[in-house]
């Protein structure tokens, strides 16, 4: 195991500091990280959700579990192209550029962006929806809240890695941290060098800023707009509204953004998809209203699949159950054993007859 050893604190918090090691274990000479694991538990969590809130959106958890694997294996190839396209497009003059082959070979340096990775996914879903005919705006309603139970998770790989975080702290933030990966930044060094009293240089955990929002929204979405939502697809706009406008905040306080010039694009793009959707709810809101149009849960066609659905599980397991059936019959007819009937008839037994008694 390559053993990092980094230690990240909270001097405002508790003295004393987090030893860390980013390996969490090593197999057959690979090392594993903590980042890929927390990525693997917020995708599981996420597609568990999902598969198990399907019913209450109308869908078909065996069609919502062939979407949402796809999508999560392209969401995963966009979110890796997203963020090496625009880092090869804003560092010119960097000497690593990422092509189609170091892309994913040089995957332990880091970088996925999560605009990347839901838009790409959304496109997929699209694609297959299309494909099976399934309805697409009820799946993107549990899209919506099974992204910030993957999100609010995977944020804490960036604590291991000492990334993600903001600028310096104006005062003494009480949850303001540090580590041996933050002291070694430039923008903290800088500020450090400005000081006139020799002191540790905080900076804001915007890792915890953006997991605590992501929580606090999959509470909404679940608790409240999935219950009060008026039109399909109404849940995921929350999301994107949500989301948006958080990161639009915490993007800000960031250091390592992507920029486009003297714009960081990931709060540009946050800025506009959180004021689209916004648009896009009251419209559609007040579309619905006028429609009286009810959600694909609540309509024939979704009741008639599943419970066609339903039905084909039932018949899948009597069938199953009666070929083990026929299956244990002929097993104990081939050994001589009682069968089922509780007893065996041989080829030459006569009836038992009063007839037969009197022989």
């Amino acid at each position: 195991m390559q053993l990092i050893k980094e230690s990240i604190e909270f001097p405002n918090l508790f003295s004393g500091d987090i030893e860390i090691n980013r390996v969490a274990f090593t197999v057959f000479g690979i090392d594993i990280y903590w980042y890929g694991i927390l990525i693997a538990v917020g995708v599981i969590l996420a597609f568990s959700y999902a598969l198990k809130r399907s019913k209450k959106v109308g869908l078909i958890s065996d069609n919502v579990f062939d979407a949402a694997f796809i999508s999560i294996i392209v969401g995963f190839i966009g979110a890796r192209a997203y963020y090496c396209v625009f880092y090869n497009l804003m560092n010119p003059e960097a000497e690593v550029k990422y092509n189609i082959i170091t892309m994913f070979t040089k995957i332990h340096d880091g970088g996925l962006a999560i605009y990347g990775g839901v838009i790409f996914g959304v496109i997929s879903a699209l694609i297959y929806c299309r494909i099976k005919k399934m309805p697409f705006l009820p799946l993107l309603d549990l899209a919506g809240p099974a992204f910030l139970i993957g999100q609010a998770i995977g944020r804490w790989g960036n604590f291991i890695n000492q990334e993600c975080y903001g600028a310096p702290t104006a005062g003494n933030l009480p949850w303001g941290m540090t580590g041996t990966k933050i002291a070694l930044d430039p923008v903290v060094i800088q500020a450090k060098g400005q000081s006139v009293v020799e002191t540790t240089v905080l900076v804001h955990p915007c890792f915890l800023y953006e997991s605590l929002w992501c929580i606090v929204g999959f509470l909404l979405i679940h608790f409240l707009v999935s219950k009060i939502k008026s039109f399909d697809g109404e849940a995921f706009l929350f999301y994107v509204l949500w989301y948006g406008a958080g990161r639009a905040w915490i993007e800000a306080l960031r250091t390592d953004s992507l920029y486009a010039g003297s714009l960081k694009v990931s709060q540009v793009i946050a800025i506009a998809s959180s004021v689209l959707a916004l648009i896009m709810i009251v419209y559609f809101k007040l579309a619905a209203k006028k429609s009286g149009k009810a959600l694909y849960v609540n309509s024939d066609l979704s009741r008639e699949r599943l419970e066609k659905y339903e039905r084909d599980i039932v018949l899948n397991k009597e069938k199953e159950a009666a070929k083990k059936a026929l299956k244990e019959a002929e097993k104990s007819l081939a050994s001589g054993e009682p069968s089922f009937t509780g007893s065996t008839i041989g080829l030459d037994d006569e009836p038992k007859t009063d007839d037969n008694k009197n022989k």
